[in-house]
């Protein structure tokens, strides 16, 4: 991908505009242009700066839906689980959860519900669950609490990095023949008579504003929906309920396994999975109702607590806040209700669409796993909203960039097919592409060295991500392109200047910019130490505790 290249298209005509580079956005700019639309996207900030980068990754139908009864939900997730792993191989891995059983009922209880997850995968079950005693549990999870276990339940799901998948669908886009563009925020909707016409953007790098045309608009900025509905029509009605969810990240020690651990029920009534992900430990996550949507929402003090806390229940070693590596929180899009109960986290993840009169699509809702699925729902509104010629969606079976060749004669059921990457490999995200990530260090071997002792990060991701991902920044080289702010935000921020210094190179920067680059990605990672300091009834954070 080259932003000069993108900029240089923008005079054509187009026949799909999106706005929002998340996974919704990119994952209709793929529908869009592999059925051969003219589609162009544009994100305001950075591709899955957002929501799209702060999820728990995890490929899933969602254990917990099933009580909330949403089974057409599960099943659908199920169904595009299957379709990513076959279709991203190099990205997702299959992923091994116990559930420990520390009282008599859990364990047969679980036990059905899972059974049925197993039936509603049909021949896309990632494995068969079963019982576990307790010696098995103690084995798959070495640091479980053995005190009061009884056993356990095993099932499998799926795992992969989401900034990386969004990476992956935005050149999978541009293979396809789609314009993408980041740092390009919409400032205005342009009509023709009463139709949408087209839109206008500034280029946050030059300042200067753009107008293109097309056929049909697509808005998908997430909790951002709203702020572009009213672009259309002022007035319109709320349709996005955000909700907050945190994480914080521990070191490999809590969970030295490549099992994950899952705390069945909360003090909130929540399932928190404990998850290990490149080298540490993902625990997450929270649910609740947010006053305000910000671009970079921060844990809240309550949120940090309420996962500590938990963990530590269910955990042989002492766990205390300084054993925090990270902390990340992310806004969900979910749909807003006719009626708020003030509980987010039984709201439905599913999707919806919106038209105006004037003729912007509008989706909100969903999840990763259902990515693909929202995109082609939305592109086919699209085909209608815009008379375009009607074409099938590919998606469901097509690879996306980076995914290996597989011979016509191999088995690809995703039944059957084995994960193909070693998930603690940190170019096996790269696919296809790590060849080239490793040429570079061939090359130039300074590249070939790690930015930090504890980041699995070297110097040649960073002058890749600048010269054919599109990075801009260092946080988007740091952030998204790697995981370095994830994994160790000290770490992150020791790195930064190096990261600076061969971005600089790449994109032609002066010395300031390195320097408020450096700034600029520093406080982040302070940020992301440091809890949020709201608190119930005075910002944005309302956690339910009992």
């Amino acid at each position: 991908m080259n932003r000069d290249e993108a900029l240089a298209r923008i005079t054509e005509p187009f026949d799909v505009a999106i706005i929002g580079g998340g996974a919704t956005g990119l994952g209709a700019a793929v529908d869009a242009a592999s059925r051969g639309y003219r589609t162009v996207l544009l994100e305001a900030r950075d591709f899955a700066k957002g929501t799209s980068s702060r999820s728990t990754k995890l490929v899933h139908g969602g254990v917990r839906y099933l009580a909330q009864g949403h089974i057409g939900l599960v099943r659908e997730a199920l169904r595009e689980r299957g379709r990513l792993r076959k279709n991203a191989p190099h990205l997702v891995v299959d992923l091994p959860f116990v559930v420990p059983a520390y009282d008599f009922w859990s364990g047969p209880y679980f036990g059905v519900g899972l059974k049925l997850y197993d039936v509603l995968s049909g021949k896309q079950r990632m494995g068969r669950s079963r019982s576990l005693s307790r010696e098995e549990v103690l084995e798959r999870i070495p640091t479980a609490k053995p005190e009061g276990l009884r056993g356990g339940i095993l099932y499998f799901d799926g795992q992969f990095d989401d900034a990386r998948l969004a990476v992956t669908l935005a050149c999978t886009a541009w293979e396809k023949g789609a314009t993408l563009l980041n740092y390009a925020p919409v400032t205005r909707l342009i009509r023709s008579g009463e139709r949408l016409s087209g839109l206008a953007f500034r280029d946050n790098e030059t300042g200067r504003e753009h107008t293109l045309q097309a056929k049909v608009i697509i808005n998908a900025t997430g909790v951002f929906a709203d702020e572009i509905r009213r672009m259309d029509e002022p007035d319109a009605a709320p349709t996005v309920l955000p909700s907050q969810g945190a994480h914080i990240v521990l070191p490999q020690k809590f969970l030295p396994s490549a099992n994950a651990l899952i705390i069945p029920r909360t003090d909130d009534g929540r399932v928190v999975f404990l998850i290990p992900w490149k080298g540490r430990v993902l625990v997450g996550t929270t649910d609740h109702e947010v006053d305000r949507i910000e671009v970079e929402p921060r844990a809240a003090e309550e949120e940090i607590e309420l996962l500590v806390d938990h963990a530590a229940r269910y955990l042989s070693l002492p766990l205390q806040r300084s054993d925090i590596l990270s902390t990340f929180a992310g806004l969900r899009p979910l749909v807003r209700p006719r009626t708020n109960s003030g509980e987010t986290r039984s709201v439905s993840r599913d999707h919806q669409i919106f038209t105006s009169s004037h003729g912007l699509l509008t989706i909100v809702g969903g999840k990763w796993t259902t990515y693909r699925k929202m995109a082609e729902d939305v592109v086919n509104q699209a085909v209608k909203i815009g008379q375009l010629e009607p074409r099938p969606c590919p998606t469901a079976d097509m690879p996306l960039h980076g995914a290996p060749v597989v011979s016509p004669s191999a088995s690809t059921s995703p039944a059957t097919a084995a994960p193909s990457v070693d998930p603690l490999d940190p170019l096996a995200v790269y696919g296809t592409d790590s060849h080239e990530v490793r040429a570079l260090a061939v090359a130039d071997p300074s590249l070939a060295a790690r930015l930090h002792p504890r980041l699995p990060v070297i110097g040649a991701q960073i002058v890749y991500a600048a010269r054919k991902e599109m990075a801009r920044t260092v946080e988007d080289a740091l952030a998204r392109r790697t995981r370095a702010l994830l994994l160790d935000a000290d770490a992150a921020a020791a790195a930064a200047p190096a990261a600076a210094a061969l971005m600089a190179r790449e994109l032609r920067r002066s010395a300031d910019w390195q320097r408020a680059q450096v700034e600029d990605f520093s406080r982040l990672c302070r940020n992301s130490l440091h809890a949020s300091s709201d608190r119930p009834g005075n910002g944005s954070a309302r956690v339910a505790r009992r």
